[in-house]
Order: structure tokens, then C-alpha cells, then sequence
């Protein structure tokens, strides 16, 4: 893909949609943006009052949005949750609050974890076992896995919690992903957990990235901690009514659940028929291997469709699953072309 600053993004972050089209200029427009796993279907926000975008959002309307977070989650009351303009600003924020020397994470993943702990200053290590995270003072495990789904058990990620905090560590569970997987994915239920936190994207299942918002739940010192950090009105008040709206709203995340399932499984024929080997992946995303990957993104990219590459997987791309019926036929046609 060479070595140019767009073909740089086009390889750290799906989303860089200005950067495919001057880098393949002549591709056929509109683009299919496969980059990103972020709900195509998403929640219909309805009408924002005008009170949301003039005033500071009052704290207790914060407290009820982290509130109805905790409900949507599965956590005890005796979890605490914090709220901020997307799990992103938290990844940034936990090495500041919580140094370590040695940090773990579990296998390739989203690579912020490991950038963020070492411009802190920590020595970063990537280990295939999640037991191994362990003899670190921090773990980090991103469960389901982005970008090839892998997940991780919440007993076992418990177990490694209860050994890391035991020794005055903590284990970072980042379960952006998990909204849409069945009922028992989440590790959030067993806190408060000492050394446990977990990191909650709002944006990625209900399809509004661009909100900024997110959640990390954990025991009450650490959740002050972030809080105190974050400072005052940490979220903007259309975050807190949309999100507010949202996470109450059990019949759509449900139905949300159901389509995005019906989805996946349908993308993975697409690629299939299209000789790709599908491996796995999350309802969001999917995860495929063929033999030049890279080769593979440069064909489709020129064809107008964004897929997602990674340097250091040359057999591997992540797709996103496409918006509505229209982008469905393109893709088609497009990966037959």
C-alpha cells in the first residue's frame, strides 16, 4: 500500500473515508465504507430539546444517565460507573490515573491500548495466553476481540482480576463490542471487583459514533478517580438525553441484537461466495482471511469499497457490515466485479 501518510490511517483506523479517495481517486463513488464496526442500523434519536444544547448539563441528569448505564449493563448498584465523551478519552486517561511499569495485552488487538500505555512510559508486551497477563502490573483485554472477535470467558477474565488486584494491579476488560452478543458476554455483573475495570462504547451499537460517548465501571475509588479527572460536565447534554433515551429502551437494543446476528451471517456468505474464508468476528464486524490481504484491500479499494487492512496481519481484513439494501447489491456487484 506503500508508505504515504493517508496509506499510514488507512492502516491504524477504519473511518478515513477522505483518505481512500485520494489515495484511489479514480474509484467508482458512492464509496461502501466497510471500515469501522459501527451499527449501520441506527437508533433513531427523535427530537433533542433546546434546554440540551444551551444549557450545562446539570449534574444529576449525568448521575441518571451513569444510572441507567449500570441498569442497561448488568451491574450490581454497588458498581460505579463514570461517563465520557467515548471509551477513546478513557483508554488516553486510565495510564495517567493508574501508572504501570509493565503492562499485558492480550494478543492483536486495537492498537490505542498499547500506544496510550507507552507514551506513559510503560514497557508494553503482547501475550497469546490471558492467564499470562497475570505477572504484569496491568492487564488489558479487549473482549470480543477487535478485530477478529475472540472472546475471553467472564470467569477467567474474574480469576486474572482477582490475582492482579490481589497485588495492587488492575485488569482493563475494553468490551466496546459486546452490546450486540447474547446475554452473559459481559464481565460488568461480578463488579465491583477489585482491580477491575470495564471500558463501555455507546456509539458502536447504537450507531452513533459521532454522540462521543462511553462508560467505564468499576469500584469506587477508581471511579472517582476518573470522575475527578474528567472534571465537570464531562458529556454534553445531547449525549446525556440521547443516551438517556437509549439504554432505556430495551425493545430496541433487543431487535437490534436480532438484525445485526441476521446480518452478519449474511455478510459472511457475501465474502464467501466472493472466495473469501470467513473466521469469525463479532455481529458488527467480520473477520476473513485470503492469501494477500493487502493485495485483496488495494483490488476492492479501487472498486470503490473500504475494507479494513492491518500491517502486521498480511492475511487477514475486517469487514463492516453495509447500511441498507441498495449497499448490499453494490457490495455484491462490486466484489464479483
Amino acid at each position: 500500500m506503500g508508505v504515504s501518510g493517508d496509506a499510514e490511517r488507512l492502516l491504524r483506523h477504519g473511518g478515513n473515508l477522505a483518505a481512500a479517495r485520494r489515495l484511489f481517486p479514480g474509484a467508482p463513488e458512492p464509496w461502501i465504507d466497510l471500515s469501522t464496526g459501527i451499527n449501520a442500523r441506527p437508533y433513531p434519536v427523535g427530537e433533542i430539546s433546546a434546554a440540551s444544547w444551551r444549557r450545562l448539563p446539570e449534574e444529576n441528569a449525568t448521575k441518571a444517565l451513569e444510572a441507567a448505564a449500570r441498569r442497561a449493563y448488568g451491574a450490581p448498584e454497588a458498581a460505579a460507573v463514570v461517563a465520557a465523551p467515548g471509551t477513546q478519552a478513557l483508554i488516553g486517561l486510565l495510564p495517567l490515573l493508574f501508572p504501570a511499569k509493565r503492562v499485558g495485552i492480550l494478543d492483536f488487538t486495537y492498537a490505542e491500548h498499547a500506544l496510550c500505555w507507552s507514551q506513559a512510559g510503560a514497557l508494553v508486551e503482547t501475550v497469546d495466553r490471558l492467564d499470562a497477563l497475570a505477572r504484569f502490573d496491568l492487564g488489558v483485554v479487549v473482549n470480543p476481540n477487535n478485530p477478529d472477535g475472540r472472546q475471553a470467558p467472564p470467569q477467567d477474565l474474574l480469576a486474572v482480576a482477582r490475582e492482579l488486584g490481589a497485588n495492587g494491579g488492575r485488569l482493563i476488560v475494553d468490551e466496546a463490542f459486546v452490546d450486540l452478543l447474547p446475554t452473559g458476554a459481559s464481565v460488568a455483573p461480578v463488579l465491583p471487583q477489585a482491580g477491575l475495570i470495564v471500558l463501555r462504547s455507546f456509539g458502536k451499537a447504537y450507531g452513533l459514533a459521532g454522540l462521543r460517548l462511553g462508560f467505564a465501571l468499576a469500584g469506587a475509588a477508581d471511579a472517582e478517580a476518573m470522575g475527578r479527572a474528567l472534571g465537570p460536565w464531562p458529556v454534553s447534554g445531547a449525549a446525556i438525553e440521547i443516551g438517556l433515551r437509549a439504554l432505556e429502551d430495551q425493545a430496541w437494543i433487543e431487535a437490534a441484537r436480532a438484525h445485526a446476528q441476521s446480518d452478519a451471517a449474511r455478510l459472511d456468505g457475501l465474502l464467501r461466495a466472493a472466495g473469501f474464508s470467513p473466521k469469525g468476528g463479532t455481529p458488527l464486524f467480520r473477520w476473513v482471511t485470503c492469501d494477500d490481504a493487502h493485495g485483496e484491500f488495494l483490488r476492492l479499494a479501487s472498486r470503490g469499497v473500504l475494507a479494513r487492512a492491518f500491517a502486521s496481519q498480511p492475511q487477514a481484513l475486517r469487514f463492516g457490515v453495509p447500511a441498507d439494501e441498495e449497499t448490499w447489491r453494490r457490495l455484491a456487484r462490486r466484489l464479483d466485479a
